[in-house]
C-alpha cells in the first residue's frame, strides 16, 4: 500500500552552521572553491563537484593566521554538509608551499609570552586537525610544495596526498621553539614506522616528495616542471631507483654540483600543475564511482587509528604548548621572526644549553644572551 498518506516534510535543510565570514580570496585567508567533478576525458559531470579549499598567504609560505585557521574549520564543515560535493583538495595558492605551519610573525609579536592567549589559539588549531579527520568526505591534500612544520601536520591529517615532485616535506619544531605534537607525533609513526617518524619529527631535515613516497607518506608524486615543452622530474632528486647497503632506494637529495646543476635547471624550466591537477581529479572520479556511505564508512575505519592517539593526546598538547610561549617558543619564534634583522634564524643552541648547565635563571638576562644580535649598520 502507497505510504502517500502519510506526513512528510521534503523541504531541504541546511545544517550548515555558517562562518563564511572567514572565507575570502584577499590574503592572507582561506578560499573555498566548487570544481565541477571531471570524467575520464575531462568532461564535468552535472550536479557533482569537488571542494576545493585553498591556503592563501603565499608571501608567507601559506603559513596559517588565526583567521584562516578559522577559514579551514568553515571550509571542512561547509564541504561535509554539501550534498553536491563528492571531495575535499586540501592544498595551497602559488608553487612554493602547501602549508609553513603557524604564522610566525603573528606568533612571535603577539602570542608568545602569552600563554594563555595562544592556549585559546590551540583550541582552534585542535578544532581545524578536527575537522580534517571529521569531514564527512574524503579529504585529499594536493601538496603543490613545502609541507612543513604545522603544514606537515594538518597534511598527514588528511586522507591521502599527490604531490609535486618539488614538494618538500618536514618538521621545524626543536629548531624553533617547539614541538611537531599538532598531529605529526600522533600521525607519522603510522606512516614511517617509528624509527623513522622519530627522525623525521626530531631532526628537522626536509625530505623529498619521492622519499615520502618511497616511506609510504604520499601516494602520488608527479613531474610539475617543463622545458620545451618536456615534463622534467625534479633534477635535484635521485629519481631513480638504486641499490645501497642492499636496499632498493630512491628519493635521495642530490649534493655538491649535481645539486647545484639541479637547481640552476629548475630556474630554466616553468612550473605548471596540470599532471597534478589531473591526478587530484582522477582520484575524484574513483571516489564518485562508490557508493558514498560505503566509502566514508570506510574511510572512518582507518581515520579511527590515526584519531587514538590524537584524541588521546591533544588536550595535554594544548597545555605544555600554552606553557612552552613563555621560554623557548618565545626564544625560537622570535630568533626566527627577526632573521632579516640579524641575519640567524636560530639562537646560540651552545650558549643557551651552557646556561641551563650553569642553572641560570631564565629571564630577559638570559635571552638577551642567546638570542642573535642586530646586525650593525
Amino acid at each position: 500500500m502507497p505510504l502517500d498518506w502519510l506526513p512528510r516534510d521534503f523541504d531541504i535543510k541546511d545544517h550548515d552552521m555558517g562562518g563564511d565570514e572567514f572565507l575570502g580570496t584577499e590574503p592572507p585567508g582561506v578560499i573555498y572553491e566548487k570544481k565541477p567533478v571531471l570524467d575520464p576525458d575531462g568532461n564535468p559531470v552535472e550536479g557533482l563537484f569537488s571542494a576545493w579549499v585553498w591556503l592563501n598567504n603565499p608571501r608567507q609560505y601559506n603559513s596559517y593566521t588565526t583567521k584562516m585557521v578559522k577559514g579551514v574549520i568553515t571550509a571542512m564543515r561547509k564541504a561535509s554538509m554539501d550534498r553536491s560535493v563528492v571531495a575535499i583538495v586540501f592544498t595551497g595558492v602559488g608553487d612554493r608551499a602547501f602549508c609553513t605551519g603557524g604564522n610566525t610573525k603573528e606568533y612571535a609579536e603577539y602570542y608568545s609570552r602569552k600563554p594563555t592567549e595562544y592556549a585559546l589559539y590551540m583550541d582552534l588549531f585542535n578544532a581545524m586537525v578536527d575537522s580534517i579527520l571529521n569531514a564527512k568526505k574524503p579529504v585529499i591534500c594536493r601538496v603543490n610544495g613545502m609541507r612543513v612544520a604545522g603544514g606537515q601536520e594538518i597534511g598527514g591529517a588528511c586522507d591521502l596526498a599527490i604531490a609535486s615532485d618539488l614538494a618538500v616535506f618536514g618538521q621545524a619544531g626543536p629548531k624553533h621553539g617547539s614541538a611537531p605534537v599538532g598531529g605529526s607525533t600522533d600521525f607519522l609513526p603510522w606512516y614511517l614506522g617509528i624509527e623513522d617518524a622519530m627522525w623525521n619529527c626530531i631532526s628537522c631535515e626536509l625530505w623529498s616528495a619521492y622519499k615520502m613516497h618511497r616511506k609510504g607518506y604520499v601516494s602520488k608524486v608527479v613531474p610539475v616542471l617543463k622545458k620545451d615543452g618536456q615534463w622534467l622530474r625534479n633534477p635535484t632528486v635521485i629519481t631513480e631507483e638504486y641499490v645501497r647497503d642492499g636496499e632498493i632506494v630512491y628519493g635521495e637529495m642530490k649534493t655538491g654540483e649535481a645539486y647545484q646543476q639541479g637547481k640552476a635547471l629548475i630556474k630554466e624550466a616553468t612550473v605548471d600543475f596540470e599532471l597534478l591537477d589531473k591526478a587530484v581529479h582522477e582520484m575524484v572520479w574513483k571516489f564518485t564511482n562508490l557508493f558514498p556511505h560505503c566509502l566514508q564508512m570506510s574511510i572512518d575505519g582507518i581515520r579511527a587509528k590515526k584519531k587514538f592517539f590524537w584524541d588521546a593526546s591533544k588536550d595535554y598538547y594544548r597545555h605544555w604548548l600554552a606553557a612552552n610561549m613563555g621560554n623557548e617558543a618565545f626564544l625560537g619564534f622570535t630568533a626566527f621572526n627577526n632573521r632579516k634583522r640579524t641575519g640567524k634564524d636560530t639562537i646560540d643552541f651552545i650558549r643557551y644549553r651552557q646556561l641551563l648547565a650553569e642553572g641560570r635563571q631564565v629571564d630577559e638576562d638570559l635571552f638577551a644572551e642567546v638570542l642573535p644580535a642586530p646586525k650593525k649598520e
